[in-house]
């Protein structure tokens, strides 16, 4: 799966996605094994990112189950892997990472 993440998350930077961090859940009760969230420049960018990824991943096998889109915020499904990308108003409204942060630190040893 590592190399999976790597590759979106390449992709995203090459074409300027912004603020670009992971979330590996894979030993938590979430219901995916990790997000990758990123940050657009505005609505046109984000439809433009969804496109690239969609034609950039799916040749090379990835599958997309589901796919939320909309231009401030489009939520893409690909099983183990869910992506999110965001207007920079949407990404600090909803401050997903820091939900996603405490999950992933759910028990992890304090520390000392």
């Amino acid at each position: 799966m590592q190399s999976r993440v790597e590759r979106i998350v390449e992709r995203l930077d090459a074409k300027k996605g912004e603020d670009i961090q992971v979330f590996d859940l894979s030993d938590k009760e979430y219901l995916t094994d990790c997000v990758v969230l990123g940050t657009t420049l505005g609505d046109k960018h984000t439809l433009a990112l969804l496109d690239h990824l969609k034609e950039s991943l799916k040749p090379e096998g990835e599958r997309f189950y589901a796919i939320e889109e909309g231009e401030q915020w489009t939520v893409i499904d690909l099983g183990d892997i869910m992506i999110h990308l965001m207007v920079p108003e949407y990404r600090a409204k909803y401050n997903l990472e820091e939900f996603l942060d405490s999950l992933q630190k759910r028990g992890e040893a304090p520390a000392e």
